[in-house]
């Protein structure tokens, strides 16, 4: 049975420490294998990520374009027409992604009042344009806005 006074690490997986500072004729002494000076010779000494030697940095060179609005709402969108040609009774945006209208992972779903809608159907989706609300109305639809907060 082995013991735990007896482990071993694997042969070349450990090696011994460089004994710095320990006089001229160890080879590490004086300056301990720093050179002279500068920035490496000094205790927490050394260059930050992305130091590039004085030349302008790589984050610095390249331009900063835009405005990206980090609070944005991406909605999938969808018009009327191709609602009335899907076969669903009841209309949600998961609804339309198991029958592979949607393709993105938008959170949210907007329905847009482009086309017509014949038939009397359920729907669930975040925002309605004021053409499709009153379009869906007009066909007997149940409409339920879901509530963008939640």
């Amino acid at each position: 049975m082995i013991r735990l006074g007896e482990l071993k690490g694997a042969k070349g997986s450990t090696h011994r420490t460089k004994r710095l500072g320990r006089g001229a004729g160890s080879g590490k002494g004086d300056t301990s294998g720093k050179g002279h000076k500068g920035l490496l010779a000094r205790k927490g000494g050394g260059r930050r990520v992305g130091y590039e030697g004085g030349q302008t940095p790589m984050i610095r060179r390249i331009p900063k374009r835009g405005f990206h609005n980090f609070t944005k709402k991406h909605y999938a969108l969808i018009n009327l027409d191709q609602l009335n040609e899907l076969k669903l009774k009841e209309i949600s945006l998961e609804s339309l992604r198991e029958a592979g209208v949607l393709k993105g992972n938008e959170p949210y779903l907007k329905v847009l009042g482009i086309g017509e809608i014949s038939k009397a159907i359920s729907v669930k989706a975040h925002k309605f344009s004021a053409s499709a609300k009153e379009k869906l109305e007009k066909a007997g639809a149940k409409l339920e806005v879901i509530d963008v907060r939640s």
